[in-house]
């Protein structure tokens, strides 16, 4: 269980680490940052200012236009293009600059959040389903039977519980800062860091997904449900469903709900492996990222329109990267999850080898090793698999629109030079 979006990312913020780096050998102007910020994963660092700079603790700024002692002035070349265009020139590439940034934020959110919602829909409805003949391990089988739920049932068919999984990210993010706040345990990981803080802190995300998980629960239901026997519920029906499965109150269950006790190992061990394989090789592709961005550097060789994409793209990528990866690596686990989750509460889900009529879910696991055991006894090592063309589909799309908003930055900042 985690959040659609990687942790380091905020979707709207500028970050500095992947352009303000003290190991490029002074390829660029040099900036201060405190002990906290410098890993550019956890800290969203804002443009700067012209006249003002990142001070280390306990420095003041100085007036405008003024050096510093310990910062050399670098004059106008902390604008890209500002060059003989004047300040209105280095003010209209400044809130271009902002301006692209928010943009490629609001695109990859809403690509990870909106328009991968369908994949979600039915790979999901996959993963559960164990009757189904058809496994839909790849993208064409995938639209075919999207389109007959689209047919079907129409749209809504394939959006349907949106709204609940902006409120289980909401629901993690509060619990997560609640947490670090009234408790020791740190919320971000220091440059400095050591095995007990590491222990600390995935001990916080840990809490954070038992806290959430009668919610991811109930967000489940809402999204594998069948839209022709589903009620027009409200957004905060999420809410209501998820206190009432830990007080036992709400929609009857049968007696083959497992408790929340017996989910909260498989659901913790799924979202902590998720949070380290995730961060593990998002640093990774940003270590080669950044030292290929700063060999084309010391060549020589990088037009100012790559240099402000080079201030952007690399996390994006590296987002994705992760993202892709740790939901490859951990899809058998998620299956296996889900279908913990959703055993007992009486859900009735489209049937995905036809494309229309539904199927009850009446699966009768003892826990997880059981589970694993069934699915790899049953429906054999493909069944872990089971929708596994939606997550092609998914990253396929969300590469494509992180080229398409790429391509339309590239064009803005060569018609602004």
């Amino acid at each position: 269980m985690h959040p659609r979006r990687p942790d380091g990312f905020d979707g709207l913020g500028y970050r500095g680490g992947a352009r303000d780096e003290q190991g490029f050998g002074g390829a660029f102007p040099a900036r201060s940052f405190s002990s906290g910020s410098d890993l550019g994963h956890w800290v969203t660092t804002p443009p700067d200012i012209p006249g003002s700079r990142n001070l280390h603790w306990g420095e003041k700024s100085p007036p405008y236009g003024v050096p510093s002692a310990s910062t050399p002035y670098e004059g106008p070349a902390e604008e890209p293009f500002s060059g003989g265009g004047g300040s209105v020139q280095g003010q209209s590439s400044e809130q271009l600059n902002r301006f692209a940034g928010f943009g490629i934020g609001l695109a990859s959110l809403f690509t990870e959040n909106v328009l991968a919602h369908p994949c979600i829909v039915l790979r999901r409805q996959c993963q559960v389903n164990y009757h189904a003949r058809h496994y839909h391990l790849t993208p064409f089988t995938v639209i075919n039977i999207m389109y007959s739920f689209n047919k079907t049932q129409g749209p809504r068919a394939l959006w349907k519980g949106m709204g609940s999984t902006f409120i289980v990210q909401g629901v993690t993010l509060g619990a997560e800062g609640i947490i670090s706040e009234f408790t020791p345990l740190p919320r971000e990981i220091l440059h400095k860091w050591n095995p007990k803080q590491i222990g600390e802190h995935l001990l916080l995300k840990s809490l954070t997904y038992i806290v959430a998980m009668p919610f991811y629960s109930a967000s489940l239901i809402e999204t594998v449900q069948s839209e022709i026997i589903r009620d027009n519920a409200g957004i905060l029906e999420c809410v209501k469903e998820g206190i009432g499965r830990v007080i036992g109150m709400g929609v009857p269950h049968s007696k083959r709900l497992l408790p929340l006790l017996s989910l909260i190992f498989p659901t913790v061990l799924h979202g902590v492996l998720h949070y380290i394989i995730s961060s593990v090789i998002q640093k990774f592709v940003l270590l080669i990222l950044k030292r290929k961005t700063y060999n084309s550097h010391l060549a020589e060789s990088t037009s100012p329109v790559q240099s402000m994409l080079d201030a952007y793209f690399p996390e994006l990528i590296a987002n994705f990267a992760a993202s892709l990866c740790s939901d490859v690596i951990l899809y058998p686990l998620e299956t296996v999850l889900h279908r913990l989750h959703i055993q007992g509460t009486r859900t009735i889900i489209d049937n995905t080898d036809l494309g229309y009529e539904v199927l009850p879910i009446n699966t009768q696991y003892e826990g997880m090793r059981d589970c694993i055991n069934t699915i790899k006894q049953e429906e054999g090592v493909l069944g872990f698999y089971k929708g596994f063309g939606a997550v092609i589909i998914q990253y396929t799309l969300h590469a494509a629109v992180l080229q398409i908003t790429k391509i339309i930055y590239s064009t803005l900042l060569q018609n602004s030079v």
